[in-house]
């Protein structure tokens, strides 16, 4: 800074002091800047590392295996999955938990496992079949179906063996499938016996929906969500919820898949809110 010879020491003393204090600020703001430019330059980074993390995506073919119950929803939440991992390939194959889960037993490739009951995948786990643990992913009831206009004016469970006992014959699920399962325990609840002869069972629960619509069974037990999928073909009839049970669906990755990166991303996404809207739509209770 310049100054006359002649200026007053006092003067000088000041302007030496403003120039020394000026000096102090402009270089405070300086290591302020970079300061500021270091933390956004982390910030900026640290964003990106978590974006390109949520960008990547898997590749390669993933098997199912998925209770029968699930296939329109399991159809489009599969789909949706390829959609949004180009490159993924997802097949299903539909049928009987109880069959489904023996079929992997014995060696069946399987990448991810999808039953209508908890037993079924603990069989699965006791014989540590299982890549870390199961995880229930939605819930379902049951129902009556009968034939359009319920021509038989059945009101509920025990209008089931009245029909029987006149010449009807009522559709239940297989004994090794869940909806059987269930089917006997909500029979054996409300105290209400169907003779033997008069019921055919079903192979899954889409069997026994069948033997309705086929018209060669008057009236099922179901569940809820195959009887919204059937609409007009068939009438519904509510199971009271003290007579109900509660069908809990777990999902699994199976150990000896041959993708593990894929078929955890497919239980993570059936278990994620997208898919979870498509079962809810079907009319599958939440987890």
């Amino acid at each position: 800074m310049s100054f006359r010879p002649d200026q007053p020491l006092t003067t000088r003393r000041v302007g030496s002091r403003a120039a020394f204090a000026l000096l102090g600020v402009l270089l405070s703001f300086g290591l302020v800047s970079a300061a500021c430019s270091s933390n956004d330059s982390d910030t900026s980074a640290t964003t990106s590392t978590s974006t390109t993390a949520a960008a990547q995506k898997v590749t390669g073919d993933v098997t199912v295996s998925a209770a029968a119950s699930l296939k329109e929803t399991f159809t489009k939440i599969g789909k949706d999955f390829e959609a949004a991992n180009p490159g993924s390939k997802i097949t299903i194959n539909f049928g009987s938990s109880g069959d489904l889960a023996t079929q992997i037993q014995s060696g069946a490739p399987v990448d991810v496992a999808a039953f209508a009951a908890e037993s079924n995948m603990t069989t699965l786990a006791d014989a540590s079949l299982l890549d870390g643990k199961s995880e229930v992913f939605a819930t379902n009831s049951l129902v009556i179906v009968t034939k359009p206009g319920n021509p038989k004016k059945i009101k509920g469970l025990s209008d089931l063996a009245t029909v029987a006992e006149s010449g009807g014959t009522i559709s239940l699920c297989a004994t090794t499938a869940p909806c059987g399962k269930y089917a006997d325990q909500i029979l054996q609840t409300a105290k209400v016996t169907i003779p033997a002869d008069k019921v055919t069972r079903g192979q899954d629960v889409r069997a026994t929906l069948s033997a309705v619509t086929d018209g060669d069974a008057d009236a099922a037990i179901v569940y809820v969500t195959d009887a919204q999928a059937a609409g007009d073909s068939v009438d519904s009839v509510e199971i009271p919820t003290e007579q109900n049970a509660v069908a809990k669906y777990p999902i699994a990755v199976i150990k000896a898949t041959t993708n593990a990166s894929a078929s955890t991303a497919f239980m993570s996404y059936v278990l994620g809110p997208e898919a979870q809207k498509v079962l809810s739509d079907a009319g599958f209770g939440a987890p």
